[in-house]
């Protein structure tokens, strides 16, 4: 029997049956649920995160290849410009090597030549030509910018030689300060130790060494004087302008 009290409001009421098994296993459930979820979730992610990873290493290797053969190429070009420029270097030094060796040769046979004439003349010396004689002056650059080498060969022209006694003189004309000027070669080189340049040989003497010119003198011509001793004494006088041979 309800007690109705008057004047408020009246609610209906339900008993339910308590059953605390049942909210246990829906807390497991919903724990299941969130727990499947969160797995679910890292594994996915995992295995997008491989995914991109694998990308990633696949591109940077292609690269890497891509790298090398570029690196290659370029290391291949380098060394074919390498070859060129040797292979020009070795053509400009072999080009030289060549035409200095031709002109050698040229040298060495202009010099048998004259050496063969200097010879012929000693062995058989011609009809206008006896006695003392003076070969050509020559006159060529040596290592200072003063410096010359010079050469000169005195020789015998009989058809049967005998010892040969005498001296020479070698000067050198020309024009210091814009005056007149004579130089003995004993007072330019140190090959020469006086004025008088003592001969003495059968078939031929060469006098040759270095000179140094002074300062401010400027060589016109070479004079040469030379005489052989004895009773048939001869005198023999020549002059040769300075011309000076390139080497």
């Amino acid at each position: 029997m309800r007690t109705i009290v008057k004047g408020s409001k009246q609610y209906p009421v339900r008993v339910a049956e308590y059953r605390p098994i049942r909210r246990v296993i829906i807390v497991v459930v919903a724990l299941l649920l969130v727990a499947v979820s969160i797995c679910g979730s890292y594994f996915y992610g995992k295995a997008e995160s491989f995914s991109v990873t694998k990308n990633l290493t696949l591109q940077v290797e292609s690269l890497g290849n891509s790298v090398q053969q570029k690196q290659q190429s370029v290391d291949d070009l380098e060394q074919q410009l390498a070859n060129i420029a040797l292979g020009a270097e070795v053509d400009r030094s072999s080009n030289e090597a060549v035409r200095k060796d031709i002109a050698d040769l040229k040298d060495e046979v202009a010099r048998l030549q004259e050496d063969n004439s200097f010879y012929r003349g000693l062995m058989a010396p011609n009809e206008n030509a006896s006695g003392l004689t003076l070969g050509a002056v020559e006159i060529s650059r040596s290592s200072g910018a003063r410096s010359f080498s010079y050469r000169v060969v005195v020789q015998q022209l009989v058809t049967k030689h005998v010892v040969l006694n005498g001296s020479m003189r070698f000067s050198i004309v020309g024009r210091l300060n814009g005056e007149s000027k004579v130089y003995p070669l004993f007072a330019l080189s140190e090959d020469v130790s006086a004025e008088r340049i003592k001969l003495k040989f059968k078939y031929f003497q060469t006098i040759a060494g270095e000179l140094v010119l002074p300062e401010n003198f400027e060589p016109d011509h070479i004079e040469l004087v030379a005489e052989s001793s004895g009773s048939k004494g001869q005198k023999v006088e020549k002059k040769f302008g300075w011309l000076v041979e390139e080497k």
